[in-house]
Protein backbone atom coordinates (compact mmCIF):
# COMPACT_ATOMS: atom_id res chain seq x y z
CA UNK A 1 0.00 0.00 0.00
CA UNK A 2 1.68 3.20 -1.10
CA UNK A 3 1.44 6.36 0.86
CA UNK A 4 -0.69 8.86 -0.24
CA UNK A 5 1.55 11.82 1.54
CA UNK A 6 4.97 11.53 2.36
CA UNK A 7 6.43 14.04 4.76
CA UNK A 8 10.12 13.80 4.17
CA UNK A 9 12.51 15.44 6.37
CA UNK A 10 10.36 18.88 6.77
CA UNK A 11 11.67 21.74 8.92
CA UNK A 12 10.07 24.89 9.69
CA UNK A 13 11.44 27.78 10.91
CA UNK A 14 9.32 30.96 12.16
CA UNK A 15 12.63 33.19 13.36
CA UNK A 16 14.30 31.41 15.94
CA UNK A 17 11.10 29.20 16.83
CA UNK A 18 11.63 25.75 14.58
CA UNK A 19 7.89 24.76 14.25
CA UNK A 20 8.97 21.38 12.82
CA UNK A 21 11.97 19.82 12.99
CA UNK A 22 13.38 17.18 10.38
CA UNK A 23 9.80 15.48 10.63
CA UNK A 24 9.47 12.26 8.36
CA UNK A 25 6.48 10.05 8.24
CA UNK A 26 4.00 8.09 5.74
CA UNK A 27 -0.05 8.27 5.67
CA UNK A 28 -1.45 5.88 3.50
CA UNK A 29 -4.73 5.09 1.83
CA UNK A 30 -7.50 2.84 3.61
CA UNK A 31 -7.36 4.12 6.96
CA UNK A 32 -8.09 6.59 9.53
CA UNK A 33 -4.90 8.09 10.33
CA UNK A 34 -4.74 10.24 13.91
CA UNK A 35 -2.39 13.17 14.21
CA UNK A 36 -2.04 14.20 17.52
CA UNK A 37 0.29 16.03 19.72
CA UNK A 38 0.70 19.09 22.75
CA UNK A 39 -0.37 22.10 21.97
CA UNK A 40 2.77 23.81 20.27
CA UNK A 41 3.99 20.44 18.96
CA UNK A 42 3.70 22.03 15.23
CA UNK A 43 0.61 19.67 14.27
CA UNK A 44 -1.29 22.95 12.33
CA UNK A 45 2.11 23.82 10.39
CA UNK A 46 2.67 20.42 9.22
CA UNK A 47 -1.08 20.00 7.95
CA UNK A 48 -0.86 23.64 6.10
CA UNK A 49 2.38 22.35 4.71
CA UNK A 50 0.71 19.42 3.26
CA UNK A 51 -1.15 22.32 1.22
CA UNK A 52 1.16 24.78 0.76
CA UNK A 53 0.34 27.35 3.10
CA UNK A 54 3.83 27.32 4.80
CA UNK A 55 6.71 26.89 2.77
CA UNK A 56 9.49 24.40 3.96
CA UNK A 57 12.48 25.83 5.46
CA UNK A 58 13.93 22.09 4.26
CA UNK A 59 12.93 19.21 3.16
CA UNK A 60 9.87 18.36 1.67
CA UNK A 61 5.93 17.07 1.73
CA UNK A 62 4.51 15.51 -1.21
CA UNK A 63 0.89 14.08 -2.30
CA UNK A 64 0.68 11.59 -4.53
CA UNK A 65 4.35 11.79 -5.71
CA UNK A 66 3.99 15.65 -6.04
CA UNK A 67 4.19 18.97 -3.57
CA UNK A 68 0.31 20.34 -3.93
CA UNK A 69 1.40 23.73 -5.58
CA UNK A 70 2.18 21.10 -8.36
CA UNK A 71 -1.29 19.57 -8.41
CA UNK A 72 -3.55 20.92 -11.34
CA UNK A 73 -7.47 21.59 -9.68
CA UNK A 74 -6.11 20.87 -6.45
CA UNK A 75 -9.31 20.34 -4.72
CA UNK A 76 -10.27 16.76 -6.60
CA UNK A 77 -6.79 15.61 -5.13
CA UNK A 78 -6.78 17.05 -1.43
CA UNK A 79 -10.09 18.32 0.37
CA UNK A 80 -8.83 20.17 3.50
CA UNK A 81 -10.46 21.03 7.05
CA UNK A 82 -8.29 23.12 8.18
CA UNK A 83 -10.25 26.36 9.71
CA UNK A 84 -13.84 25.80 10.00
CA UNK A 85 -14.30 29.68 10.04
CA UNK A 86 -11.93 30.95 7.34
CA UNK A 87 -15.25 31.63 4.93
CA UNK A 88 -16.28 35.18 3.71
CA UNK A 89 -18.62 36.18 5.99
CA UNK A 90 -21.11 37.55 3.64
CA UNK A 91 -20.68 34.81 1.16
CA UNK A 92 -24.06 32.34 1.66
CA UNK A 93 -23.39 28.51 2.03
CA UNK A 94 -23.90 27.85 -1.39
CA UNK A 95 -22.32 30.66 -3.09
CA UNK A 96 -19.05 29.79 -0.77
CA UNK A 97 -18.96 26.13 -2.19
CA UNK A 98 -19.95 27.60 -6.10
CA UNK A 99 -16.99 29.59 -5.99
CA UNK A 100 -14.38 26.94 -4.84
CA UNK A 101 -16.36 24.80 -7.72
CA UNK A 102 -15.97 26.84 -10.07
CA UNK A 103 -12.12 27.73 -9.39
CA UNK A 104 -11.42 24.15 -9.59
CA UNK A 105 -13.35 23.10 -12.59
CA UNK A 106 -15.62 20.98 -10.51
CA UNK A 107 -19.62 20.49 -12.36
CA UNK A 108 -21.88 22.54 -10.63
CA UNK A 109 -24.17 19.99 -9.55
CA UNK A 110 -21.54 18.73 -7.10
CA UNK A 111 -22.38 21.29 -4.76
CA UNK A 112 -25.82 20.01 -3.86
CA UNK A 113 -24.20 16.59 -3.54
CA UNK A 114 -21.99 17.83 -0.85
CA UNK A 115 -24.41 19.80 0.96
CA UNK A 116 -26.86 16.78 1.46
CA UNK A 117 -23.81 15.04 2.70
CA UNK A 118 -23.29 17.04 5.66
CA UNK A 119 -26.91 17.99 6.24
CA UNK A 120 -26.51 21.72 5.16
CA UNK A 121 -29.17 21.57 2.53
CA UNK A 122 -32.05 23.58 4.30
CA UNK A 123 -29.51 26.41 4.82
CA UNK A 124 -28.19 26.89 1.49
CA UNK A 125 -28.88 30.11 1.22
CA UNK A 126 -27.69 31.26 4.74
CA UNK A 127 -24.59 33.48 5.09
CA UNK A 128 -21.48 32.28 6.80
CA UNK A 129 -21.86 35.00 9.71
CA UNK A 130 -24.75 33.15 10.37
CA UNK A 131 -23.78 29.91 11.17
CA UNK A 132 -23.20 28.34 14.18
CA UNK A 133 -19.53 26.93 14.57
CA UNK A 134 -20.97 23.08 13.85
CA UNK A 135 -22.20 24.38 11.02
CA UNK A 136 -19.45 26.34 9.92
CA UNK A 137 -17.53 22.80 10.44
CA UNK A 138 -20.49 21.15 8.28
CA UNK A 139 -19.66 23.59 5.57
CA UNK A 140 -15.76 23.07 5.90
CA UNK A 141 -16.16 19.46 5.53
CA UNK A 142 -18.72 20.14 2.43
CA UNK A 143 -15.78 22.14 0.75
CA UNK A 144 -13.36 19.47 1.88
CA UNK A 145 -15.65 16.77 0.02
CA UNK A 146 -16.28 18.80 -3.10
CA UNK A 147 -13.66 17.46 -5.43
CA UNK A 148 -14.13 14.15 -4.39
CA UNK A 149 -10.90 13.78 -3.55
CA UNK A 150 -8.76 10.86 -2.52
CA UNK A 151 -7.32 12.72 0.40
CA UNK A 152 -8.58 14.22 3.23
CA UNK A 153 -7.09 16.43 5.98
CA UNK A 154 -9.21 17.05 9.05
CA UNK A 155 -7.98 19.64 11.67
CA UNK A 156 -10.04 18.75 14.62
CA UNK A 157 -13.30 18.01 12.43
CA UNK A 158 -15.43 17.57 15.81
CA UNK A 159 -15.33 20.96 17.27
CA UNK A 160 -18.51 22.57 17.78
CA UNK A 161 -20.44 19.93 16.62
CA UNK A 162 -23.31 18.16 18.67
CA UNK A 163 -23.72 15.08 19.56
CA UNK A 164 -25.30 13.70 16.77
CA UNK A 165 -23.14 15.73 14.16
CA UNK A 166 -19.76 13.60 16.25
CA UNK A 167 -21.35 10.87 15.24
CA UNK A 168 -21.57 11.22 11.62
CA UNK A 169 -18.47 12.43 11.25
CA UNK A 170 -17.08 9.16 13.13
CA UNK A 171 -18.92 7.10 10.52
CA UNK A 172 -18.03 9.57 7.37
CA UNK A 173 -14.60 9.01 8.04
CA UNK A 174 -14.53 5.09 8.87
CA UNK A 175 -16.37 5.34 5.19
CA UNK A 176 -14.22 7.50 3.59
CA UNK A 177 -11.12 5.51 4.71
CA UNK A 178 -13.19 1.88 3.77
CA UNK A 179 -13.64 3.36 0.25
CA UNK A 180 -9.45 3.28 -0.19
CA UNK A 181 -9.34 7.30 0.49
CA UNK A 182 -6.40 8.57 2.34
CA UNK A 183 -8.18 9.97 5.74
CA UNK A 184 -5.43 12.52 8.27
CA UNK A 185 -7.36 13.57 11.11
CA UNK A 186 -5.89 16.31 13.75
CA UNK A 187 -7.55 16.13 16.91
CA UNK A 188 -7.01 17.07 20.74
CA UNK A 189 -9.96 14.69 21.90
CA UNK A 190 -8.42 11.24 22.68
CA UNK A 191 -11.63 9.49 23.34
CA UNK A 192 -12.88 10.50 19.63
CA UNK A 193 -9.28 9.01 18.08
CA UNK A 194 -10.06 5.72 20.56
CA UNK A 195 -13.21 5.12 18.35
CA UNK A 196 -11.97 6.69 15.02
CA UNK A 197 -8.42 6.06 14.38
CA UNK A 198 -6.68 2.78 13.27
CA UNK A 199 -3.16 4.47 12.63
CA UNK A 200 -1.76 6.93 14.96
CA UNK A 201 0.97 9.88 14.51
CA UNK A 202 2.77 11.23 17.25
CA UNK A 203 5.04 14.65 17.28
CA UNK A 204 6.51 16.62 19.96
CA UNK A 205 8.58 19.81 19.70
CA UNK A 206 8.22 19.39 16.51
CA UNK A 207 9.69 15.50 16.11
CA UNK A 208 8.13 12.11 15.46
CA UNK A 209 7.59 10.27 18.98
CA UNK A 210 5.49 7.46 17.76
CA UNK A 211 3.85 6.18 13.95
CA UNK A 212 2.19 3.14 14.83
CA UNK A 213 -1.57 1.28 15.05
CA UNK A 214 -3.71 2.39 17.72
CA UNK A 215 -3.29 -1.05 19.47
CA UNK A 216 0.36 -0.82 19.25
CA UNK A 217 0.49 2.69 20.70
CA UNK A 218 -1.25 1.91 23.88
CA UNK A 219 0.72 -1.52 24.88
CA UNK A 220 4.24 0.28 24.50
CA UNK A 221 3.20 3.15 26.13
CA UNK A 222 1.02 2.01 29.11
CA UNK A 223 0.97 -0.53 31.61
CA UNK A 224 -1.69 -2.98 31.35
CA UNK A 225 -2.40 -5.93 33.86
CA UNK A 226 -4.82 -8.77 35.18
CA UNK A 227 -6.98 -7.21 38.43
CA UNK A 228 -6.98 -10.33 40.98
CA UNK A 229 -9.48 -9.65 43.87
CA UNK A 230 -9.32 -12.98 46.17
CA UNK A 231 -8.81 -13.64 49.50
CA UNK A 232 -5.94 -15.60 49.27
CA UNK A 233 -3.37 -13.23 48.17
CA UNK A 234 -0.32 -15.05 49.41
CA UNK A 235 -1.74 -18.22 47.64
CA UNK A 236 -2.20 -16.52 44.39
CA UNK A 237 1.07 -14.94 44.61
CA UNK A 238 3.05 -18.26 44.98
CA UNK A 239 1.25 -19.63 41.77
CA UNK A 240 1.71 -16.89 40.05
CA UNK A 241 5.36 -16.34 40.85
CA UNK A 242 6.02 -20.53 40.11
CA UNK A 243 4.32 -20.29 36.95
CA UNK A 244 6.77 -17.44 35.98
CA UNK A 245 4.43 -14.76 35.87
CA UNK A 246 5.75 -11.51 37.20
CA UNK A 247 3.31 -9.96 40.39
CA UNK A 248 2.78 -6.40 41.77
CA UNK A 249 0.88 -5.28 44.35
CA UNK A 250 -2.55 -3.21 43.62
CA UNK A 251 -4.67 -1.47 45.80
CA UNK A 252 -7.09 -2.65 48.54
CA UNK A 253 -4.91 -5.84 48.52
CA UNK A 254 -5.22 -6.71 45.14
CA UNK A 255 -2.56 -8.86 42.70
CA UNK A 256 -1.70 -7.40 39.80
CA UNK A 257 -0.42 -9.94 37.49
CA UNK A 258 1.86 -8.70 34.68
CA UNK A 259 2.84 -9.41 30.77
CA UNK A 260 0.28 -12.23 30.58
CA UNK A 261 -3.45 -12.86 29.15
CA UNK A 262 -6.62 -12.99 31.47
CA UNK A 263 -6.70 -17.24 30.11
CA UNK A 264 -3.50 -18.02 31.28
CA UNK A 265 -4.01 -16.38 34.96
CA UNK A 266 -8.12 -18.02 35.23
CA UNK A 267 -6.67 -21.50 34.22
CA UNK A 268 -4.13 -21.09 36.77
CA UNK A 269 -6.38 -20.47 39.81
CA UNK A 270 -7.96 -22.93 38.87
CA UNK A 271 -5.20 -24.97 38.82
CA UNK A 272 -4.54 -24.36 42.66
CA UNK A 273 -7.97 -24.10 43.86
CA UNK A 274 -8.13 -20.34 44.33
CA UNK A 275 -10.51 -18.36 45.66
CA UNK A 276 -10.98 -15.53 43.68
CA UNK A 277 -13.68 -12.33 43.52
CA UNK A 278 -12.33 -10.93 40.53
CA UNK A 279 -10.05 -11.62 37.74
CA UNK A 280 -10.25 -8.51 35.07
CA UNK A 281 -7.65 -7.55 31.93
CA UNK A 282 -6.83 -3.53 32.98
CA UNK A 283 -5.83 -2.05 29.97
CA UNK A 284 -4.99 2.05 29.55
CA UNK A 285 -6.64 4.11 27.26
CA UNK A 286 -5.04 5.96 24.60
CA UNK A 287 -5.40 8.74 26.27
CA UNK A 288 -3.02 8.09 29.60
CA UNK A 289 -0.90 6.28 26.60
CA UNK A 290 -0.55 9.42 24.91
CA UNK A 291 0.42 11.76 28.07
CA UNK A 292 2.82 9.42 29.20
CA UNK A 293 4.96 9.50 26.08
CA UNK A 294 4.26 13.21 25.60
CA UNK A 295 5.33 14.03 29.26
CA UNK A 296 8.56 15.52 28.22
CA UNK A 297 7.30 17.24 25.07
CA UNK A 298 4.24 19.44 26.27
CA UNK A 299 5.29 23.46 26.60
CA UNK A 300 2.45 24.51 28.65
CA UNK A 301 2.02 22.79 31.84
CA UNK A 302 -1.23 24.27 34.65
CA UNK A 303 -0.20 23.91 38.07
CA UNK A 304 -1.98 20.39 39.73
CA UNK A 305 -3.75 21.51 42.67
CA UNK A 306 -3.64 19.24 46.05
Amino acid sequence: MSAAIEVRRLTKRYGRTTAVDGLSFEVKPGRVTGFLGPNGAGKSTTMRAIVGLDRPTSGEVLVDGRRYDQLEQPLRHVGALLDAKGVHSGRTVRAHLDGLALSNRIPAGRVGEVLEIVGLSGVAGKRAKGLSLGMAQRLGVAAALLGDPRVLLLDEPVNGLDPEGILWIRALMKRLAAEGRTVFVSSHLMSEMALTADHLIVIGQGRLLADSSVTEFVSRNSRSFILIRTPEPEKARDALAGAGIEVADGPDGTLEALHTTLETVGALVARHQITVYEISPQVASLEEAFMQLTADAVDYRAKQEV
